[in-house]
């Protein structure tokens, strides 16, 4: 446990924080999760809290060329509108929250070793690996505003937040859920495009 903990982030709620970001980072004000309900014809997102108590929900129309998606709190109030830029090089979400405020996130290609978005509008930074499962989100600073985990081979696709600035909780789950889809889509294209090689061949 004491390796996987270092290395790879992810934890269940109730579970003790990560000791690589404890260490980095301190411990977070709080932490998140959140788990996709699959096989529905829209596409649900719960997002809790440690006590297993939902916060946020995020639901994407479908089909939906933009995939665009929706997050409320748990009273029902908007929270953000997400939508996808089709016809782009790079993968490009624009996001809306609720007082108006909008930001676009996008990944900058041909990164090897860790993949880099870029949160214009905020001049934040997501740091990460979608091969590490493990992404770090900063501030126009260079501070630390929340850690990622994506827990390995999980068909409900779930992920765990810790967060070090709770005042942009709600900028941090819609980037959250924004990064969900990017990494869903970056998914089914090498999917299809194995698929294509595969009949090709």
């Amino acid at each position: 446990m004491g390796v996987l903990s270092k290395f790879h982030r992810f934890r269940e709620a109730g579970e003790a924080v990560n000791v690589n970001n404890e260490e980095r980072f301190g411990l977070p004000d709080h932490s998140l999760f959140t788990t996709s309900k699959v096989f529905t014809l829209h596409h649900h997102i719960d997002i809790t809290d440690d006590r297993e108590q939902v916060v946020y929900q995020a639901n994407t129309k479908f089909p939906s060329l933009h995939d665009k998606t929706d997050i409320a709190d748990a009273a029902g109030n908007h929270v953000a509108h997400i939508e996808r830029k089709f016809f782009t090089l790079h993968q490009r979400h624009f996001i809306t929250m609720a007082d108006g405020s909008t930001f676009e996130m996008s990944t900058e290609l041909f990164h090897l070793i860790k993949d880099i978005n870029n949160i214009s509008g905020l001049g934040w930074q997501l740091q990460g690996n979608i091969l590490g499962l493990n992404f770090e989100l900063y501030d126009e600073n260079g501070q630390i505003i929340a850690v990622i985990g994506q827990k390995m081979l999980s068909i409900h696709d779930k992920y765990c937040i810790d967060i070090y600035q709770p005042e942009h909780e709600d900028k941090v789950v819609a980037i959250l859920i924004t990064l969900q889809h990017m990494i869903k889509d970056r998914e089914n294209s090498a999917s299809s495009s194995s698929s294509s090689s595969s009949s090709s061949n």
